[in-house]
């Protein structure tokens, strides 16, 4: 029998699709910002999102701040892109 772990996995991933408009706007930007990669943008965003819309939880409001001042604390940040990225 497996152990099953006190606390949830730091990252999960998630797959989605986007509309091709998006996607080509994403790559867009990411292509004039080399310290950005597909997975911090989507980070930002996410906890862009649910921060403005009234989520108090404090990891998201942290995550929130970390994208906007552009700091490099997520783990395939500084420029490097993610095996699999837009690139």
């Amino acid at each position: 029998m497996s152990q099953v772990p006190d606390h949830a996995p730091s990252f999960v991933s998630v797959v989605n699709e986007f509309p091709e408009d998006l996607y080509e706007a994403m790559r867009e930007f990411i292509g004039g910002h080399p310290n950005w990669d597909q997975y911090r943008l989507m980070h930002a965003a996410v906890a862009g999102f649910l921060f403005q819309h009234g989520c108090k939880r404090r990891a998201v409001a942290r995550h929130y701040l970390d994208g906007l001042f552009q700091r490099d604390l997520a783990p395939f940040g500084g420029g490097q892109p993610h095996p699999g990225g837009l690139g």
